[in-house]
């Protein structure tokens, strides 16, 4: 399946000997030719990967994610079929959390403002007492996801000199608590006294829109929200009305609720955001590390072990 920065020339470099690698578009006449003699599948999450597919391709023993994400995987069809799904094993894990870093600097600093002020010759956008810019040292920050991302933004904000809180389903032991320098908090307490919030979550039934109208509601109005996870875990609209009244400080955004959005997101019209295209993840860095993961995943179950990173809803 295909990489969407079209880094096959690496895949085939770093592919193991003994391992025949059939690069083919999903529904292309390549790829159903070679399903049926496939023992992986190395690419995205599409719900065309379904039932249908897995009769297909009886030898299959592993749909391999090169994504962090799976809300586009079919996971009852992979159950039924009994194909473990496993994503890339925090791969691109130090890209998302300096892009989370990112947009909060950008957002806190107003860099978008900033720019455009100097290239319209807006010098400083001469209101300078109205300017008000942020620091995030001593700033509290609130990770809602604690897993491989989250873990690095908690590291790269301790860098920074931040106090870091953290919600997830699934606690840390306090001696890894103490060794990230982090403590939790329930959902509602993060919300209430941070900062800045990052969002770090898979897409699932229970976390869509977990951040709604009363979610942000609770945040401080000088706060910030962060989002390089998923679109859907954020009510937009709410999230838009927030915004426009002033109710959070602002917004750095990598994902939406429609991808790509609407040329009329009334997003695109407020001040107080910034925004990247869903953008967190690829980078040229990483490439060889998705791959790699990957491939000693197929290595993996190829030997008869048991595969590394299984999705949650289908571990054990």
């Amino acid at each position: 399946m295909d990489n969407p920065l079209s880094a096959m020339e690496i895949a085939r470099e770093i592919a193991p000997s003994g391992m025949e690698l059939v690069v083919a578009p999903l529904g292309s006449p390549e790829f159903q030719a070679a399903a049926p003699g496939a023992d992986f599948l190395v690419g995205f999450g599409n719900r065309a990967i379904g039932a249908e597919f897995y009769r297909a391709a009886p030898r299959l023993k592993l749909f391999q994610l090169l994504s962090a994400g799976y809300d586009t995987v079919d996971i009852e069809a992979a159950r039924a079929a009994g194909i473990p799904v496993c994503n890339n094993g925090g791969a691109n894990s130090t890209a998302v959390s300096e892009h989370a870093i990112m947009l909060m600097l950008a957002t806190c600093r107003r860099l978008v403002w900033q720019h455009e002020s100097v290239a319209a010759g807006r010098w400083r956008g001469n209101d300078l007492a109205g300017t008000k810019l942020y620091e995030l040292r001593d700033k509290t920050l609130g990770i809602v996801g604690l897993g491989a991302i989250g873990k690095k933004v908690a590291r790269l904000a301790n860098a920074f000199g931040m106090r870091v809180q953290y919600y997830d389903i699934r606690r840390v032991s306090e001696a890894e608590e103490d060794a990230l320098s982090v403590r939790f908090r329930l959902l509602g307490e993060v919300l209430a006294t941070s900062d800045i919030v990052s969002l770090h979550v898979p897409l699932t039934p229970a976390s869509k829109h977990m951040i709604g109208a009363a979610e942000l509601a609770a945040m401080k109005p000088t706060a910030y929200l962060v989002n390089t996870c998923r679109g859907p875990v954020v009510d937009e609209a709410a999230l838009i009305a927030a915004l426009s009244e002033g109710r959070i400080a602002g917004a750095g955004l990598d994902v939406f609720d429609q991808e790509p959005p609407p040329a009329d997101n009334p997003l695109f019209r407020l001040p107080n955001v910034v925004l990247t295209p869903h953008f967190a993840g690829p980078t040229w860095d990483n490439q060889q590390a998705r791959f790699r993961n990957a491939f000693d995943n197929c290595q993996r179950v190829a030997r008869g072990e048991k595969p590394l990173w299984v999705i949650p809803e289908l571990a054990g």
